[in-house]
């Protein structure tokens, strides 16, 4: 008895793209791990154990913190991480019941440059920031101050998005970017935080 032929047809992938304009509702608020706290943990783990007897602290240069907490491109253009808005249409799907998994695989985000230090993927925002300076715990439990930029209610940003055609239509991208901009949030506290209920910044709406 010889085996079935069975022939499998597997599609072409069929993507779309299109063009969004969103507006701030609400305020956005950035926190980048700068280049000088990177050098310095750098240089605290190259000089081991040694590195850490009698050394004194610096004192904390604010300013320099609230510059570093900016993600700068390499034409030197503030801008967004072109991940935070995917991450945060993943986890829109939840509330609509589309696997998150196959998100994963279908929505997609065109960067306008990247990142000067680590090569981020960047879309540009416009407006310009202004320094804030919160308390926050660190994870040791200890408070501490962080300055932050903070864009306020008006900030813009033009999102290319890419998607799966397969998988969404045009509307549900719409819909999806939505449900991101008065549910999800992004950036420092979105309602979609980790780490807490967030303070309702990072919301935005639909420009046109």
């Amino acid at each position: 008895m010889s085996a079935k032929q069975v022939d499998v047809v597997i599609k072409a992938p069929k993507f779309e793209t299109a063009e969004f304009n969103i507006r701030g509702t609400a305020p956005y608020v950035q926190n980048r791990f700068s280049n000088k706290a990177i050098e310095a943990m750098k240089a605290k783990q190259e000089a081991g154990s040694t590195g850490k007897k009698g050394k004194a602290r610096d004192g904390k240069d604010f300013t320099a913190c609230y510059e570093g907490a900016k993600h700068l491109s390499t034409d030197g253009w503030n801008g967004i991480p072109a991940g935070a808005f995917r991450a945060a249409m993943i986890s829109a799907c939840r509330l609509v019941g589309f696997k998150m998994t196959l998100a994963k695989l279908s929505l997609f985000i065109e960067a306008d440059g990247v990142d000067a230090v680590d090569g981020t993927p960047l879309v540009k925002i416009l407006g310009e920031p202004h320094r804030v300076d919160h308390p926050v715990r660190n994870e040791s439990g200890v408070m501490d101050i962080r300055p932050r930029p903070m864009w306020d209610a008006g900030w813009a940003s033009k999102l290319v998005i890419r998607w799966d055609a397969d998988q969404f239509t045009i509307q549900d991208v719409t819909n999806l970017l939505l449900r991101v901009g008065r549910q999800i949030g992004i950036g420092e506290g979105r309602p979609d935080s980790r780490n807490s209920a967030g303070l309702g910044w990072g919301l935005f709406d639909l420009a046109d």
